[in-house]
């Protein structure tokens, strides 16, 4: 098993790392850099220059705008864009349905929609979860009743990231209530946002952010035409599209941005009357952080090898990636929030320091730093929980 990068895609690495620097627009550049995520905005302007380049739909065949990288070449890029760092693409859109309409979608389906989900044209979000159907996703009862060319919806999503500000949402319905197994009575359907019936309620994270969502629909119509795969056989949707998500889902190079901006920070931050960087035990949690990252990339590698050599696409060790992937992302994440120790501490009663016209207790960077800390509690849930992750360990890899 070769582990180590060809001299082609070192060079690849190369070509994105200039590409990233010479064409990222400054004030993207500018606000990344200082720890805020990215707006829509921000998303929708870089998708659609990486779009202009090819490389957009970085998951994707050429024959439907993708570049046709490998499996290697796609983590490169993934990389370079955390670590840069720059906006990454729009998950919804590329990663998860793209991927889903060019394996299961009709062909209208795919020539009215990939062009508009490479160059985010429609922002899409994901309506899977519902209250008592979360890791249970097939307990969902969101119901879909047909009515000629037409599906009534009726039904409640929770935890719908982007819902929001998106134009479109893809949604796993009941469509057979009396299915023997709850898996076959799902089907797979594209729902326009914009129809009635449809009503977003934010929910508040504890970073203070609105990212997340409940989604009610109340007799919303959805043409049948909009139906991803058969009726009833959306579970086969679901499954490959969740398979997707995972794929990458370790942030391997959001974790080393993170510990690089500590290091920087820690050059101008003061511990004991010397910079933050000289104090040992600080050294000593940077160098530990830095060992289990290179050792999560190695296992990283283990895995693309493993698939480039045509062995079974299910390793186990992919849950590895998943469960050690989010704990050092957590990791780190704390570990740039602790830089700014005290500074750190977030103001989010925005009237009240309206009316006392108080600034910020400390830089922009470390306020960031906590709240990229907090809205990262929930990356080892999603995507599959970390305790799941841990039964797969221990059946697939540990023969438990």
């Amino acid at each position: 098993m070769d582990l180590r990068f060809t001299p082609e895609e070192v060079a690849f690495r190369a070509e994105v790392r200039g590409f990233i620097n010479d064409n990222l627009p400054d004030d993207i550049r500018e606000r990344l850099g200082e720890g805020h995520s990215p707006r829509k905005q921000d998303t929708v302007a870089w998708q659609r220059i990486l779009n202009t380049k090819g490389w957009a739909a970085y998951t994707w065949p050429k024959q439907w705008g993708g570049p046709g990288w490998s499996a290697v070449q796609r983590m490169i890029f993934l990389e370079e864009l955390q670590t840069f760092p720059a906006p990454e693409v729009n998950p919804f859109n590329i990663q998860m349905l793209g991927p889903v309409l060019i394996q299961f979608g009709t062909e209208d389906q795919k020539k009215r929609f990939l062009p508009r989900i490479a160059n985010i044209d429609d922002w899409w979000c994901q309506g899977f979860s519902e209250p008592g159907a979360g890791s249970d996703l097939a307990a969902l009862k969101t119901a879909a009743r047909r009515e000629g060319d037409e599906y009534i919806v009726n039904g409640q999503k929770i935890w719908t990231s982007t819902a929001h500000i998106a134009d479109w949402c893809f949604v796993l319905v009941r469509t057979d209530p009396n299915a023997p197994k709850r898996q076959m009575g799902i089907s797979f359907l594209l729902v326009d946002m914009k129809t009635p019936g449809i009503t977003v309620r934010p929910i508040i994270s504890i970073d203070g952010s609105h990212h997340l969502n409940e989604v009610f629909f109340d007799d919303v119509r959805v043409p049948v035409s909009l139906r991803v795969h058969e009726e009833n056989k959306g579970w086969d949707v679901a499954k490959f599209l969740l398979g997707n998500e995972r794929t990458g889902i370790a942030r391997l190079g959001k974790s080393k941005e993170r510990v690089q901006f500590a290091k920087r920070m820690a050059k101008e931050m003061r511990a004991n009357g010397r910079p933050l960087i000289e104090d040992h035990e600080f050294r000593r949690r940077i160098a530990t952080l830095e060992i289990e990252l290179k050792s999560l990339e190695i296992t990283q590698l283990r895995v693309l090898s493993a698939q480039k050599s045509g062995e079974d696409k299910q390793d186990p060790l992919t849950a590895v990636l998943k469960l050690k992937g989010t704990e050092l992302l957590q990791a780190t994440t704390e570990l740039a929030m602790d830089v700014g120790g005290p500074l750190s501490m977030p103001d989010w009663a925005d009237e009240l320091e309206a009316l006392s016209n108080e600034p910020d207790i400390g830089p922009v960077w470390a306020t960031e730093a906590t709240r990229n800390y907090l809205f990262l509690r929930a990356a080892s849930i999603y995507g599959g929980t970390n305790e799941i992750m841990k039964n797969i360990v221990s059946k697939g890899v540990l023969g438990l």
